[in-house]
């Protein structure tokens, strides 16, 4: 494939039954020199008309903005959403598909990370109790990951032992919720429909992001137009019922991103191309909404086959970026630090197709987006004064980008 580096070492097979093989490679060095900067992994869907094999690796210059190219981390099937873990060189992996290991299921992968060459070895993989997975996330004690189901409807939360890998899901009975007499598990699938009877048939769980302190989860369901607030407890690794903010009916809520202040998140919601930002209570475990508004121009008024993907808040504070599908755009807000409430700053093009998801790299200044059609993944720079992208010149081919992540920032070398 042109667009992947050739610098590859000899390839291990490692036999499993949804990874394939994992493979180890060299990123690409200039003049001979040491390869230098971050590490970078962008999760994709496998085959298409790109031919992705799975994970592929990177490395960022977080002065200059440039990419390396990438090289093959590791295979596996569609292994759409990444995490990586907060200390551990770890990293996670959805496998979203609707059967694995012979049964009507997903996956959730788990990799060690090479400190000298980026790429994965797989530790072990776990169940994802339902189909589609479409979204994974750590806590920051990484004591648990999370994860959703789109197609079965449903989250669910995992264990991480002490090297990282993932330990069966905890088996509860009934829901565990308030009132009930069953015991909390790991998994809490979601009921009900919405209004849109073409998406909304029956419940999509499309994120979930445990909050600052790991006392909760915060689960987007697209299909029910609710953002659940689940009970976390990371030391039993088990989920409860405990509440939920709703979005307009027919809004879709996808994915979610707090505020670094923690009194605030904000929802995108990929059917009606809003944001609702939502005012946080973290003692009560409360979201109540205090403001919805498009990720669109007012002039824009053909939004035929579009949609949002993906929505982050600057590590600063004081701007939030959302993805338009079809527009192909990053929208920009401003927020403001005492209400939260957000004054919406435009749109810029991404250079390429289909905005699934973006980033912000450690340092803030950067945004990188994965053109999921396009093939591509674009650099903008971030201005610090008034929160605009502009576009870097900088475009990676990565076939079917659709998840973009760098180490923390308090493990990124």
């Amino acid at each position: 494939m042109s667009s992947i580096a050739t610098s590859l070492l000899p390839a291990v097979a490692l036999l499993v039954t949804v990874l394939g093989s994992a493979l180890t490679g060299t990123l690409p060095a200039a003049s001979g020199a040491e390869p230098t900067g971050q590490f970078v992994w962008f999760g994709t869907y496998t085959g298409g008309p790109a031919n992705s094999e799975g994970i592929y690796v990177s490395r960022f210059d977080a002065t200059t903005g440039k990419l390396t190219a990438p090289v093959l981390a590791a295979a596996a099937k569609n292994p759409s959403f990444l995490a990586v873990h907060p200390t551990l060189p770890v990293l996670y992996a959805v496998s979203e598909v609707a059967d694995a290991d012979g049964k009507p299921t997903g996956a959730v992968l788990s990799f060690a990370i090479d400190e000298a060459t980026g790429t994965l070895t797989n530790k072990n993989h776990q169940s994802s109790g339902g189909k589609g997975p479409c979204h994974v996330s750590v806590d920051r004690t990484g004591r648990v990951a999370l994860a959703a189901n789109y197609g079965g409807g449903s989250v669910i939360c995992f264990g991480l032992a002490a090297d990282g890998s993932l330990e069966p899901v905890v088996k509860g009975t009934a829901s565990g919720g308030p009132g009930s007499s069953g015991v909390p598990g790991g998994f809490i699938q979601h009921e009900g429909r919405g209004p849109n009877p073409q998406r909304q048939e029956g419940p999509h769980g499309h994120s979930i992001n445990p909050t600052s302190d790991s006392r909760f989860a915060v689960a987007c369901d697209l299909g029910l137009d609710k953002v659940f607030l689940h009970s976390l407890d990371a030391d039993k690794a088990t989920l409860t019922p405990h509440g939920f903010g709703r979005t307009a009916a027919g809004a879709g809520p996808r994915h979610f991103a707090f505020h670094p202040s923690g009194r605030y998140g904000y929802a995108v919601n990929e059917l009606d191309r809003t944001v609702t930002a939502f005012a946080f209570d973290p003692q009560a475990g409360t979201l109540a909404p205090i403001q919805s508004l498009s990720t669109l121009a007012a002039d824009v008024t053909d939004t035929k086959g579009f949609s949002t993907a993906e929505i982050v808040a600057h590590p600063g504070g004081r701007f939030l970026y959302a993805s338009n599908r079809g527009h192909d755009s990053i929208a920009m807000y401003a927020v403001d630090p005492d209400s939260g409430r957000l004054t919406f700053l435009g749109t810029e093009p991404i250079r390429g197709k289909t905005p699934r998801n973006f980033v912000i790299d450690p340092t803030g200044r950067f945004l990188l987006a994965a053109g999921q059609n396009s093939h591509t993944v674009t650099v903008f720079a971030i201005d610090a004064e008034t929160g605009r992208l502009s576009f870097t010149g900088q475009s990676l081919d990565v076939p079917s980008p659709v998840c973009i992540r760098f180490r923390p920032s308090s493990s990124t070398p």
